[in-house]
């Protein structure tokens, strides 16, 4: 079915021409008169104020304030046994993983497992506790003397996939839960229409709160929906801590009769911890853009014209909201959020309708501060990164590996600025 281009299609177009229009000629041979991006996209909306890496966005309320203040106390704050902690955990603290600065990442890697099965479907391998691993246990506990022993988990001899994932920043993700899922899923038909090749699929997922099929956009295969939902699963499940939308707990290794000698059995958190860990990631604002020098206005003609605009989509626009900074808000995150193809670039599992080779498209905004890059962390460079795509990003990736050193060089500052 062909689209007629809407106004909110031509919103994706005109991104699209925006950093194509920066580089009229090849930065190889200089660029005379480039069009400034930000002359154009204030046009549709307001962009959130420049804030300093780790801030909340500006000109919140008071009331707005006090909820990212509170929400920054519960994410730095350690869990202890007596709270809920495991009895299976990653860390007690979520700034253990999301640090540098408060909401960054560390690179802290994590392991999912799981197996092919006859019929070639995925088996996470829940009998076993996958498919992710919770690396820490709690101890002895019980006695003297101990009644039992919780140790981290490890994956079984019997999975034939092994994949590795970095914790991810959390700066700006106020405003990609603000994004109506209509506009992900326009995004997805614009990809179809206008570039079939390496158009994306959105992970069509459950919203527990509701019930409701949402887009997620969350999470390495785009598993989770909402913030809200995002929080309650790492309580759980890199905490170890239950709460009203994840109250059962996890079986350490699969052993559920390992639960019955669980020191706190009941449900750790009544859903105030989660509302505090929301609040913080929703007000967080996304990281400040370095300057747009001639050479960074140059790239991003170059990012266009090499294909990494067609997923990692320079804009987009939220609906309304009660919070004032995500209401109607043009951002640049430099992500379409949604599915694709990434061939031996995969990790092997499926979370969703996501197929083992398929990955959300990484936002770039902050990705200079990043302490390693790709899904599992191989690449230590940006040049790297490119370099690993495969799948829809192959073609992308073999046209990087042609530019000349100025055009590169060009493509890297750009990068290097978001």
């Amino acid at each position: 079915m062909q689209l007629s281009l809407s106004n909110r299609d031509a919103r994706y177009a005109v991104a699209f021409l925006v950093v194509l229009l920066a580089a009229c000629e090849s930065p190889d041979r200089g660029v005379t008169s480039p069009l400034r991006p930000d002359s154009i996209l204030p046009s549709f909306g307001a962009t959130a104020a420049v804030t300093a890496l780790g801030d909340p966005f500006s000109r919140l309320t008071a009331d707005e304030m006090a909820r990212f203040a509170a929400g920054k106390e519960e994410f730095e704050a350690a869990e202890e046994v007596e709270e809920g902690l495991g009895p299976v955990f990653n860390e007690a603290a979520c700034v253990t993983c999301h640090n540098l600065p408060v909401g960054g990442t560390t690179g802290r890697v994590e392991t999912r497992f799981g197996r092919t099965r006859a019929d070639g479907s995925f088996d996470p391998m829940s009998e076993f506790g996958g498919s992710l691993i919770q690396d820490q246990g709690i101890g002895d506990v019980g006695g003297p003397p101990p009644t039992h022993t919780f140790v981290g988990e490890a994956p079984p001899t019997e999975a034939t996939i092994t994949a590795h994932r970095i914790t991810t920043q959390l700066f700006g993700l106020g405003l990609v839960d603000a994004v109506p899922d209509v506009e992900l899923i326009r995004l997805a038909q614009f990809q179809a229409t206008y570039t079939p090749a390496t158009a994306g699929t959105p992970n069509m997922v459950t919203e527990i709160s509701s019930g409701r099929t949402r887009v997620g956009r969350f999470g390495w295969k785009a598993q989770v929906p909402t913030l809200h939902q995002f929080s309650g699963d790492a309580y759980l499940n890199e905490m170890g801590i239950t709460n009203p939308e994840f109250p059962a707990e996890s079986c350490p290794q699969g052993d559920c009769a390992a639960l019955a000698f669980n020191p706190m059995p009941a449900l750790n958190d009544d859903g105030a911890g989660v509302d505090k860990f929301t609040d913080f990631m929703t007000l967080l604002a996304p990281p400040p853009r370095g300057a747009r020098t001639l050479r960074v206005i140059q790239g991003s003609g170059v990012f266009a014209l090499i294909g990494c605009a067609n997923c990692h989509t320079p804009v987009l626009v939220t609906g309304p909201n009660p919070v004032a900074a995500l209401s109607g808000k043009v951002f640049q995150p430099f992500s379409d959020f949604l599915l694709h193809d990434m061939g031996s670039l995969g990790d092997g599992i499926v979370q969703g309708v996501s197929t083992p080779r398929q990955m959300r498209t990484a936002p770039l905004w902050g990705v200079s501060t990043r302490p390693a890059l790709l899904h599992d962390g191989r690449a230590a460079t940006i040049d790297a990164a490119i370099l690993a795509h495969d799948g829809q990003g192959r073609r992308a990736r073999n046209r990087f590996a042609g530019l000349g050193p100025r055009a590169r060089g060009s493509l890297l500052a750009f990068l290097n600025s978001l």
